[in-house]
């Protein structure tokens, strides 16, 4: 048996839910997805199930009137996130429910006053909003947030409330700086909605830190690393399979980005160029 296989039953779906129950909206940034609401996860997702698809990556996306400094609304009752967790191990007990960890969709801003971001009491948010969906079933926890020491932090919450092992955490350790995020952050109306993000990301040339981040989040107990975006980084992803002995996951974003490029839509001439990495 092939311990790598290209079979449609290893493949997740991304699931963006909308605080709107019954809202049902094409994302024009991205090739076939839609935000749904509560109302509409079922239907959508039952052809998915039929044809074998084995899990999710739980997005959420709320108006702009809910945001506020700490993404309060990520981890209420009314979240939509908590809500959609609930129904898909109610009416689809098998799949594989995986939430995305992230102030980005849920905060008015995720920088201080002075323009940089508050590193301990994000790690602190993070944690408590990993443990909220673990408690109400998730099966595995995937910070996108790039933080520095968050998976100790996540997993320590997780085992504080006796889920060590049932719950996993996959950790987006080779996050490479790319246009190629450019339809994720529309499709999840994330913060900022200015500018980009290549403080914090990696360098697209930086295979040597991409390495030890990956070593680091291996050594505070990710179960699986995820390297972003996949196709221009396989590489990455063969040289961390050596060096870890974990499931590294790669999301595909260079597909999103060959379609929407053909149909001349949503990059400049120039911004393709930012993916391009130089060792």
């Amino acid at each position: 048996m092939h311990s790598t296989h290209p079979l449609h039953s290893s493949y997740s779906n991304l699931l963006f839910r909308h605080q709107d129950p019954d809202c049902d909206k094409i994302i024009t940034s991205l090739i076939d997805q839609r935000r749904i609401g509560y109302n509409r996860i079922v239907e959508f997702l039952t052809p998915l199930v039929d044809k074998q698809l084995k899990s999710v990556l739980l997005f959420g996306t709320i108006s702009r009137d809910q945001k506020d400094a700490t993404g309060s609304a990520c981890d209420t009752p009314n979240s939509p996130v908590i809500q959609a967790i609930k129904l898909l191990k109610s009416k689809f007990p098998d799949l594989i429910v995986i939430c995305d960890v992230c102030l980005c969709a849920y905060t008015d801003s995720i920088l201080r006053d002075d323009g940089c971001l508050d590193v301990p009491r994000t790690l602190e948010r993070l944690a408590e909003i990993s443990k909220r969906f673990a408690l109400e079933g998730a099966d595995v926890i995937a910070p996108s947030d790039m933080m520095d020491g968050r998976v100790k932090k996540i997993k320590t919450a997780i085992q504080s409330i006796g889920l060590s092992g049932k719950v996993a955490v996959m950790s987006y350790s080779a996050k490479f700086a790319s246009c190629l995020y450019g339809p994720f952050r529309d499709a999840a109306q994330s913060a900022p909605s200015f500018g980009d993000r290549r403080h914090y990301q990696l360098p697209p040339g930086a295979k040597g830190l991409a390495l030890r981040a990956a070593i680091r989040d291996a050594n505070e107990g990710a179960d699986f690393i995820m390297v972003k975006p996949g196709l221009p980084y396989l590489d990455i992803v063969n040289e961390i399979r050596q060096l870890v002995c974990l499931c590294c996951v790669c999301l595909m974003c260079p597909v999103i980005f060959l379609t929407l490029r053909m149909q001349h839509w949503y990059f400049d001439d120039n911004s393709h160029l930012f993916c391009n990495k130089l060792y």
